[in-house]
């Protein structure tokens, strides 16, 4: 078996080079599945790119991270879990949500917990949802665009969760406090 390699600056491949820059000047460092997406550059382009689009998404913060939180612990991530309860911290969304997603305890309100149950089911499902999911969805106050960046945010934590299983990526120090 052959272990997948942390590339740096010195080390990556040339094409990967311009998206660990943009890694290192937007974290302050490259983070670890960054590292390894960069053995091939077209991975580690489409993970910012999918990362940027979702992150420019209609959804607010405290449902970016639902959806993401949600995804990666479906998918029992463990390098996206703690990264994602590090960036959450950093987003400022309240402990009470934090807790929850990770605890899988009902959320504050019936808006966050029906956009975790729809985001369950889509990743669950295969993308398939009854019509009552869809309703229940639109009653909670969303919309049509916002069923659609749900598969966007699923988009980018399946490369992620999987290449994280995959390579068994290393968690950085800065997000070992919330294993």
């Amino acid at each position: 078996m052959s272990s997948y390699m942390l590339h740096s600056l010195e080390t990556a491949p040339a094409a990967s080079l311009p998206f660990l820059e943009k890694s290192l000047k937007g974290f302050g460092s490259i983070p670890n599945l960054h590292a390894v997406m960069a053995e091939s550059p077209k991975v580690l382009e489409a993970y910012q790119t999918l990362h940027e689009l979702f992150s420019q998404s209609s959804l607010n913060a405290i449902e970016k991270t639902i959806v993401w939180q949600t995804i990666n612990i479906e998918h029992q991530c463990h390098y996206c879990v703690p990264a994602h309860t590090a960036i959450a911290h950093m987003m400022k969304i309240d402990s009470t949500i934090i807790d929850a997603l990770i605890h899988k305890r009902p959320l504050p309100t019936n808006e966050q917990q029906v956009l975790r149950e729809t985001t369950l089911a889509l990743v669950r499902n295969r993308g398939q949802l009854s019509h009552e999911q869809k309703q229940a969805f639109f009653d909670a106050g969303y919309t049509k665009q916002q069923l659609l960046e749900i598969v966007l945010g699923i988009s980018q934590k399946v490369m992620s969760n999987y290449i994280n299983h995959i390579v068994d990526t290393p968690l950085d120090d800065a997000f070992k406090a919330f294993r």
